[in-house]
């Protein structure tokens, strides 16, 4: 804790420890419509810091489910009719509701199927975050015909500046997720450098990483901060968890103690 009390501002700080505070207070149940392989490691990530999770993809039940959560994540991991449908419904109902959503466009510009419903899903429903790595947020910017620059050698580069018109454009929060995350609203950019590359070698560790959002979003109503604030606790964890592993698999367990512990330590 003495490391983050060092990298971040006092103002920062004191925002992230009010965050995590709120989470064990309140213990908001997040909302997940996720991919099978990401199921069990991000309800065990939610459940690490506080969080209630409810993995629930059934479109007969979803938008009772989101009507009863503080906030809801859509991921594009494995689409398929069922899941796509549930998750129209359930975005929908949170933004009756007033909930933030926490979009994950997985893999968005790989096939027509994921744009189109990629497209879909952005017309009828509002997003309050978006997170995806440098290659998605460069398809979402090619998407909205947004010029970022393509033919600079530095990719994350490209993708901050398209992020930054795309996140005033559809009114969001966008995080790029890489060996440095970058998070914008359109007018700031937060850059942190935390985590460590052996995450990248944890199937899931995004889509965990989209719940821990979706907390952070539940507390603050500032998406900005509430984005900032979990993407340090997420880098974080993943920077101690890696420094006492021996490779992924254990790199996947201490992840969740280190998040445990990290939040566990700040007294509510």
């Amino acid at each position: 804790m003495n490391f983050l009390k060092d990298f971040l501002s006092e103002n920062e700080f004191q925002d992230f420890i009010n965050d995590v505070k709120l989470i064990q207070n309140k213990k908001p149940l997040i909302h997940s419509i996720t991919n099978y392989v990401a199921m069990n490691f991000s309800a065990n990530a939610l459940l690490s810091i506080g969080a209630s999770p409810v993995m629930s993809r059934a479109p007969e039940e979803v938008a009772q489910i989101a009507s009863y959560a503080d906030a809801l994540v859509l991921n594009l991991g494995t689409p398929e009719e069922q899941s796509l449908k549930a998750m129209l419904i359930a975005g929908k109902t949170a933004n009756k509701k007033g909930i933030p959503i926490v979009y994950d466009p997985v893999a968005v510009g790989a096939t027509t199927f994921r744009r189109e419903f990629n497209c879909k899903l952005l017309n009828d429903v509002r997003v309050s975050i978006i997170r995806g790595n440098a290659s998605e947020i460069l398809a979402l910017c090619d998407e909205h015909k947004i010029n970022t620059g393509v033919d600079s050698h530095d990719q994350g580069q490209a993708a901050v500046e398209g992020a930054k018109t795309l996140a005033v454009k559809i009114e969001t929060i966008i995080i790029i997720s890489g060996k440095t995350d970058y998070i914008t609203n359109g007018k700031e950019v937060r850059c942190l450098n935390l985590g460590d590359d052996m995450m990248s070698k944890v199937t899931a560790m995004g889509c965990a990483t989209d719940g821990i959002v979706a907390a952070f979003a539940a507390v603050n109503q500032n998406m900005f901060h509430a984005a900032c604030n979990a993407m340090v606790l997420c880098g974080y964890a993943g920077q101690m968890a890696a420094a006492k592993s021996q490779g992924n698999g254990s790199m996947m367990i201490n992840f969740l103690d280190e998040l445990y512990n990290t939040t566990v330590s700040i007294k509510i």
